[in-house]
């Protein structure tokens, strides 16, 4: 009997010390410590430019970054910054037919970041680069599927950079 409750004692210390954590968005961020975010407007240095690249990838990076976390935007002293610009918005040929003409164009886009934690500079990242590209059929003219090619791109870019910088999988 002294013996069942010797090992029951000594479980409930062993375990009062162990510490579960779960997150769905798979960030790793302490909230005590990290409050606050500022993500700068992105700028394009792309050869081939698009009027509204930008301003889309900036703003699907603030909505991102406000709905997978508790950080609270603001431009003064953030605890974390992101800068980065556009820096490969271009076509290329893909899979030639056999009469030497390409039948799909890949459209590609990269961009470089730079990911400054102000409260913990030991975790922030320079130059960072991502990249992703999209393939459409030469029937359609660039114009008619840029919109829709943008905003998948986009999406992905921006995934990208939110498991680069805020989950730290490769910090574990």
């Amino acid at each position: 009997m002294k013996y069942n409750i010797l090992l029951v004692l000594l479980c409930s210390f062993v375990f009062a010390g162990c510490k579960v954590s779960y997150s769905f968005t798979g960030t790793d961020i302490d909230y005590n410590e990290t409050k606050t975010i500022n993500i700068h407007q992105f700028t394009n240095q792309a050869s081939l430019v698009y009027p509204t690249l930008a301003q889309t990838l900036s703003e699907k990076m603030r909505d991102v970054y406000t709905k997978s976390t508790k950080l609270k935007f603001t431009e003064r002293d953030p605890d974390i910054e992101i800068e980065g610009e556009i820096i490969r918005y271009e076509l290329s040929q893909q899979a030639v037919k056999d009469n030497a003409y390409a039948s799909e164009t890949r459209l590609t886009m990269a961009v470089r970041i730079r990911y400054r934690n102000n409260r913990n500079p030991i975790k922030s990242k320079n130059d960072l680069t991502y990249s992703a590209y999209r393939d459409f059929s030469n029937q359609y003219m660039l114009t008619d599927v840029q919109e829709q090619l943008v905003g998948e791109l986009t999406e992905d870019l921006v995934d990208q950079i939110f498991n680069g910088t805020m989950s730290n999988w490769a910090d574990k």
